[in-house]
C-alpha cells in the first residue's frame, strides 16, 4: 500500500481506491501506520492505526505481530481527548522517565521491513 516517493507523507498506491493517505511512523522496534481509508462508494472516511512489531522466529525467519484500531469521524474528538489526557498523566506523574533512546525518526522507515 505504500509508495516511498514522497519525503514525509506517504501516499497509497493507486491500485486500491479505498486507500486515501498513509503515514508510517517508525518508533524503535515498532512501526505505526496511520491510514486514511474511504468507505465503499467513497461517501465517508475513517482512520486505521496499525501497530506492527517484527518478531524473529526460531528458524531465523521473520513474522509481524499486528494490532489494528479503526477510528471513525464521530469518535475523533473523544479519542484525541483520551489520548492527550493519558499522555499528560504520564508526563506529569513520571517526569524523570526518559524516552527510549533507540527510537528512529519517521524518515528511517525501511520499506523492505514492511
Amino acid at each position: 500500500m505504500y509508495n516511498d516517493n514522497n519525503e514525509r507523507g506517504y501516499t497509497p498506491r493507486e491500485n486500491n481506491p479505498e486507500d486515501v493517505y498513509s503515514n508510517p511512523v517508525r518508533a524503535g522496534k515498532r512501526t505505526y501506520f496511520f491510514d486514511v481509508k474511504a468507505t465503499k462508494g467513497n461517501n465517508d472516511h475513517y482512520l486505521t492505526i496499525t501497530e506492527s512489531k517484527r518478531r524473529t522466529e526460531r528458524d531465523g525467519s521473520f513474522t509481524y505481530d499486528k494490532h489494528k484500531i479503526f477510528l471513525y469521524k464521530e469518535d475523533f474528538d473523544k479519542f484525541a481527548e483520551g489520548l492527550q489526557a493519558a499522555i499528560a498523566f504520564i508526563r506529569n506523574n513520571f517526569p524523570n522517565e526518559t524516552p527510549a533512546q533507540n527510537a528512529a525518526s519517521p524518515d528511517d522507515v525501511s520499506f523492505e521491513e514492511l
